[in-house]
């Protein structure tokens, strides 16, 4: 893991989750992009050109945001963009190699009672990159535990167990893999291959309506400090994704970081 990409927004976790990316970039010695992306809406008639003054903003509350923070031995670089959000996201994570992308539930300060905000619930159901949700007031302390809850065991993509096998190696966690029977359970879906067998410690089945489900049911039998879900159509969040934000109410899995891996097939 060699690059890591945080885009900051202005919430009140903000420091407290900038300094997570720090401390979690420091343990694999990767380089950290602190991002923040603006865009801009004109009016009929608006002559001001406002974006020199937007971009000069978005740097100088970077700089101040990251001058808070503990960042030794960790190079820490700031980014600001123009441009859509899941757009630029994207194109900034081809151009720099991005591994991974460190979220905070809600990168804007709103209602207590949401846990995934619109901003980071785009950002993880639409781009393409593994993203990790952290929880709100969070502290890295490393993952010793690891669940992997998926509906299809089937793996076609040859780096797809890439940053599982380099949190296991780093962290010498312990991985137990969930694999949860649908209504769109095909044969072949549960076999493992022999790679990803190598890589468990222990293998539950479960029969379940959605993976989510299935998720809750063993959540505090596994007791992990890492939930590892994979993006998919029928995925995970298939019920929680019909919109981008997601209440409280609805995720009762908020109290350990969630990692969602781009789709295996």
């Amino acid at each position: 893991m060699k690059n890591i990409l945080i885009p900051v927004g202005s919430s009140k976790n903000a420091e407290c989750h900038l300094q997570y990316a720090v401390d979690f970039a420091r343990e694999f010695n990767a380089k950290l992009y602190v991002v923040q992306i603006y865009n801009v809406y004109t009016k009929s008639g608006t002559i001001i050109k406002v974006d020199h003054l937007l971009e000069r903003e978005s740097m100088a509350f970077l700089k101040k945001h990251i001058s808070k923070i503990n960042t030794t031995g960790v190079d820490v670089k700031p980014l600001v963009f123009k441009g859509k959000l899941v757009d630029v996201i994207e194109l900034i994570c081809k151009k720099l190699e991005i591994d991974l992308i460190l979220i905070e539930p809600k990168t804007n300060s709103i209602r207590e009672e949401v846990f995934l905000g619109k901003t980071s619930g785009k950002i993880v159901k639409q781009t393409s990159i593994p993203a990790l949700i952290v929880p709100e007031g969070s502290t890295f302390r490393g993952f010793k535990s690891v669940m992997l809850s998926i509906k299809s065991a089937v793996i076609r993509k040859p780096k797809s167990l890439k940053l599982l096998r380099s949190i296991k190696a780093h962290f010498n966690a312990t991985i137990k893999l969930l694999l949860v029977e649908t209504p769109y359970h095909k044969a072949g879906d549960h076999e493992v291959n022999e790679e990803l067998d190598s890589m468990v410690s222990k293998i539950v089945k479960s029969k379940n309506p959605t993976t989510y489900q299935g998720t809750l049911e063993h959540f505090k039998e596994f007791q992990p400090d890492l939930l590892i879900v994979v993006r998919r159509k029928r995925g995970f969040f298939v019920k929680l994704w019909e919109k981008n934000t997601i209440l409280k109410k609805d995720f009762y899995i908020s109290e350990v970081p969630v990692l969602v891996l781009p789709g295996m097939k």
